[in-house]
């Protein structure tokens, strides 16, 4: 299993090549606003997962702490299907 460093590394090096690419794209000063929207959605898109990342953690942590609190078995069996229950803006 990759570590939390490993994945947020991955995350946000792909944010940071995008918000290049970005950059670029109005550095070289004709603006393609169809490449403009495709890469600022792919750049919500990348961020967005980060935030469901940390709030995934987030949520087994809490969940972890309230079984320790609770007296719970300890075990490895989890309720739920373990995705944050944050609704998606499609959803609101």
């Amino acid at each position: 299993m990759a570590s939390l460093k490993e994945a947020t590394t991955t995350i946000t090096d792909n944010l940071e090549s995008l918000l290049g690419d970005l950059r670029s794209e109005f550095e070289n000063g004709e603006l393609d606003f169809d490449r403009l929207t495709s890469l600022a959605d792919q750049i919500s898109e990348a961020a967005d997962g980060l935030a469901e990342t940390f709030s995934n953690i987030n949520d087994t942590l809490m969940q972890r702490l309230d079984q320790i609190k609770g007296g719970g078995s300890g075990g490895s069996s989890r309720s739920g299907n373990g995705r944050s229950q944050k609704k998606t803006k499609a959803e609101s």
